[in-house]
């Protein structure tokens, strides 16, 4: 959203199941719907070169089904930014294009990548390094109103996730949320369902499915939240440096 804001075009590779979480503020929701709008920004679903140069001439981002990232040889774009935040890497090099930047744990800048860009809530969220790695992931998610890990919804076993709520929904503890195969997934706190996976989707036990914001307000639902502005902002100052720095802008 912040890269196109700025004028950059940009092509969004994706697997053929997204397992984003806040599915109302996901380009990735193109994937299922043949496009998606955040905060009046539209990513539409294009497979082939010819349809990706299509949705670029709308000013739009193409989100193409690729979970290999083969459009980046095919393409040869300036810049591969690796944001799967898988917290590792899973074949992104530093040859990839003249500009590698990384988002998170798994990647070394100097070595994997250009730059690396801090995701990690606190002090540093959204810093850039030009060398060395980003804070090592703790599994411990943020903490938003005194609340860490019991904001999270995991799913309870290995199966298909079915939700029986909805994502701007006001939930209790102890409430019902979704089923894995029959088995209950319920609330560990109050608050207003800010993300889950869509129905069907696969699931482990342990697998991040959802999430409860504690704060209550339906509309956050529907915005970009502070950490992922961070980072995109660290994603941009990355790619801003590094362009300027081998003088291709």
């Amino acid at each position: 959203h912040r890269l196109h804001q700025c004028g950059f075009p940009v092509v969004m590779t994706e697997i053929p199941q997204p397992t984003t979480v806040r599915c109302t503020v996901a380009f990735s929701t193109a994937v299922y719907q043949g496009q998606a709008t955040v905060e009046g920004v539209t990513a539409r679903r294009a497979d082939t070169p010819a349809a990706i140069q299509a949705v670029l001439g709308r000013r739009e981002i193409p989100v193409a089904v690729d979970p290999g990232a083969k459009l980046v040889e095919l393409l040869s774009p300036t810049a591969v930014i690796d944001g799967v935040i898988a917290k590792r890497n899973l074949g992104t090099a530093i040859t990839d294009a003249p500009v590698v930047i990384a988002l998170g744990p798994g990647f070394c800048a100097g070595e994997d990548c250009h730059a690396v860009v801090e995701t990690k809530r606190g002090h540093y969220l959204g810093s850039v390094l030009y060398t060395g790695r980003a804070i090592p992931n703790t599994g411990i998610p943020g903490v938003i109103e005194g609340v860490g890990a019991e904001r999270v919804i995991r799913a309870c076993g290995e199966g298909s996730w079915q939700p029986v709520v909805q994502i701007r929904q006001l939930v209790q503890a102890g409430e019902l949320v979704a089923t894995v195969d029959g088995q209950p997934v319920r609330a560990a706190i109050s608050g207003v369902v800010r993300g889950l996976l869509p129905q069907g989707t696969p699931v482990h036990r342990g697998m991040k499915a959802g999430d409860i914001d504690p704060r209550g307000i339906p509309a956050y639902c529907d915005t970009i939240s502070d950490k992922a502005r961070a980072i995109a902002g660290g994603a941009l100052e990355a790619l801003l440096h590094l362009l300027r720095e081998r003088g291709i802008v």
